[in-house]
């Protein structure tokens, strides 16, 4: 077996027209949000997003709002302005999300898992009912709901992140059933290790818990990964401009994994 550069190389985004396209990404200024927003950006798409990272805003190219999407009224006012400024819709992309507590459940408060389920999952039950009338007036769209490979895997210490991935699958599943007669696409991206500052930091963290240097972590992290490599935020956004364009017409109610072929998630037990 050849060995891999656990982090493959920069890719593009994907040569797709998406000229004119009027498109929101939630938590849109950093990470995975920003690539996408990104992409859309660089395939000529009208993109305005949402984050609470004061830093990440101020250096987004893209017109933005600062919005908790923990707080309803915030979402409220967020797509009113948003969508006012682009002058309708045409995508949604939902991809604010927070990784919640990471504790056995007897040890887990009710306020931090409230937290993961308005962030992860209403959040999105929200922005998605201010989206649809602007859609079905467009005559159709997609909306694009990011999960995780969470969403289709048990993950101990870690059941408020994942129950709420759960739900963005059952979520995007009945919304595709519900809006297809629309024209609306519904579907969710399931993101496995993801490379960037997040990871780094939680193999760090684990190499020092386990007295392993952060290659040896790096090996174990990506030992379920069949294609044995992290995945690119790139990759992701490059599936969100595919389901978005023509070539994704025909696309909806799907559950999309974006993971090399994960197998398994690392994890520790809790310390006693």
């Amino acid at each position: 077996m050849t060995h891999k550069n656990p982090v493959p190389g920069d890719i593009s985004a994907l040569p797709v027209d998406l000229a004119g396209k009027r498109v929101i990404v939630t938590a849109g200024a950093g990470g995975i949000g920003a690539a996408i927003a990104g992409a859309f950006a660089a395939r000529g798409a009208r993109v305005h997003v949402c984050d609470v990272d004061e830093q990440a805003l101020a250096a987004c190219p893209h017109p933005w709002s600062r919005a908790d999407v923990s707080r309803r009224d915030e979402i409220d006012r967020y797509m009113q302005e948003a969508l006012s400024h682009l002058g309708g819709l045409d995508v949604l992309v939902n991809n604010a999300g927070i990784a919640g507590p990471t504790a056995g459940i007897a040890d887990i408060a009710p306020d931090a898992l409230d937290a993961t389920l308005d962030i992860n999952l209403a959040a999105q039950f929200h922005t998605v009912r201010h989206a649809l009338p602007v859609l079905r007036q467009a005559g159709g769209g997609s909306i694009i709901n990011i999960s995780s490979v969470a969403g289709r895997m048990g993950v101990p210490m870690r059941t408020p992140y994942a129950a709420t991935k759960w739900g963005v699958v059952g979520l995007t599943r009945s919304l595709a059933v519900e809006l297809g007669g629309y024209g609306i696409r519904v579907n969710a991206l399931l993101p496995g290790l993801v490379a960037g500052p997040r990871i780094d930091r939680v193999i760090e963290a684990r190499a020092r818990n386990m007295g392993l240097t952060v290659e040896e972590e790096t090996r174990l992290e990506l030992a379920g990964v069949s294609l044995g490599q992290f995945v690119r935020a790139a990759d992701i956004a490059n599936m969100a401009l595919f389901l978005a364009s023509p070539f994704g017409a025909m696309i909806s109610g799907q559950a999309i994994s974006i993971d090399g072929d994960l197998q398994s998630l690392p994890w520790q037990p809790p310390a006693d």
